[in-house]
């Protein structure tokens, strides 16, 4: 566990863990908050489990507590939600409310935690690289070892320069690769419609999800594949896929689920367009970070619309 914040409901204050993803919360103070009797909440997580709404394995820590003869379960935001919405809706918001608000605070001050220090170790990060490649050449390592090795000092460069240019503002659209895949409306709402079904069966949606507002997405299909003059307005599958992301999150076409559609259509855009992994095989965009960054846009100023496209554009550029 990475750090502990104050959760504050009138009188009711409580610590929780944050690790940065999730919090982590045990019974007694699952009870606490929802003010009902551990032996409810025992009940509640149980039947959770029974019923498979949440996962078990991902949802549950054993951490050792002084005092305590034996580990002792933490259990995940998704399972204080769960039994908050069968005890006490309205605390359970308020809780949501708060845990989204300490996510969204994680992600945009704290690449977050380091923020005021990343200019400063900025110049001496980038010297070390130096180093550390001059090494590898002194070396006898073998073509794997030293490819390996390189590919992994590229990736955190990488990451420090967007994370420096993003903190000065200085992010510029990168030259991509032209889109060829063209995502059409009835594709795409079948493609959601898949995702809706499989939601429900998992007990993950109801059948709000998906449910388009007057035709909201189908404009917003319209807007990426805009042009002018003959030319595509936005030529390159990088900046297609930042702002149909972007759009579906920020302007709410569906009733319920943007996160999650937007999310979704942006990994099935790059997966059409043949984009979707880097040149060594991995994933670009891993589960964590399409939810970090569907919690950004969601939460950004409207204002900050294209520093937020360059940083997708960035991340997902070759």
């Amino acid at each position: 566990m990475r750090d502990i914040v104050r959760f504050i409901d009138g009188e009711l204050e409580v610590d929780v863990r944050f690790d940065g993803n999730t919090i982590w919360l045990r019974q007694d103070e699952i009870a606490k908050i929802f003010g009902k009797d551990r032996s409810v909440i025992t009940r509640h997580i149980n039947k959770i489990f029974k019923d498979e709404e949440v996962d078990r394995d991902s949802n549950v820590q054993k951490m050792h507590f002084a005092n305590s003869d034996k580990p002792v379960n933490l259990y995940s935001l998704d399972i204080v939600l769960a039994v908050g919405y069968r005890t006490n809706s309205a605390k359970a918001i308020r809780f949501r409310q708060w845990a989204t608000k300490v996510l969204k605070d994680y992600i945009l001050k704290g690449y977050a935690l380091n923020q005021k220090r990343i200019k400063s170790n900025f110049e001496e990060f980038q010297q070390e690289i130096e180093l550390l490649q001059k090494a590898i050449k002194s070396q006898n390592l073998n073509e794997i070892e030293a490819k390996g090795f390189l590919d992994i000092i590229t990736k955190y460069s990488k990451s420090w320069i967007l994370l420096n240019q993003f903190d000065e503002q200085r992010l510029q659209i990168l030259k991509g690769k032209e889109a060829k895949f063209v995502l059409d409306y009835n594709e795409a709402k079948d493609e959601i419609e898949k995702l809706k079904q499989e939601l429900i069966l998992k007990k993950e949606a109801t059948n709000l999800f998906g449910m388009e507002r007057e035709n909201s997405f189908k404009g917003i299909l319209r807007n990426i594949y805009q042009t002018f003059g003959g030319a595509d307005l936005l030529p390159t599958i990088e900046e297609k896929a930042a702002n149909l992301f972007y759009y579906i999150v920020k302007d709410h076409p569906f009733v319920d689920g943007n996160k999650r559609v937007g999310a979704f259509l942006f990994v099935l855009f790059l997966s059409k367009n043949n984009y979707l992994y880097d040149s060594s095989g991995e994933i670009k965009i891993n589960s964590n970070a399409l939810v970090s960054l569907a919690l950004l846009i969601a939460h950004s100023n409207p204002n900050e619309k294209d520093l937020i496209i360059k940083l997708i554009t960035n991340l997902i550029g070759e």
